[in-house]
């Protein structure tokens, strides 16, 4: 299992285009990835599920992956994380 957090860097979060983003790259991977946001944990690969959680900026989050390739799958998510969306 692979744990990181990190702080969302976009303004507004992970509203619908950036929450989409965020579930194509995910759906990248093999593993098993969820985010957590305090106690909350939801599944990276849900659209519904990433919304509930209502991320905004400034935000830290817990991604967590479990699988063949759970160290790509939370780097490429960080990485896109800390990219801020290209917004």
């Amino acid at each position: 299992m692979c744990v990181k957090d990190v702080v969302v860097q976009n303004q507004v979060g992970l509203h619908a285009r950036p929450a989409t983003f965020f579930i194509q790259k995910a759906n990248e991977f093999k593993s098993s990835i969820w985010v957590e946001k305090e106690e909350r944990r939801v599944n990276a690969k849900s659209l519904l599920g990433v919304l509930s959680l209502g991320i905004i900026g400034g935000t830290t989050i817990r991604i967590i992956a479990d699988g063949v390739d759970e160290e790509q799958a939370v780097k490429g998510l960080v990485d896109l994380v800390n990219s801020g969306f290209a917004e």
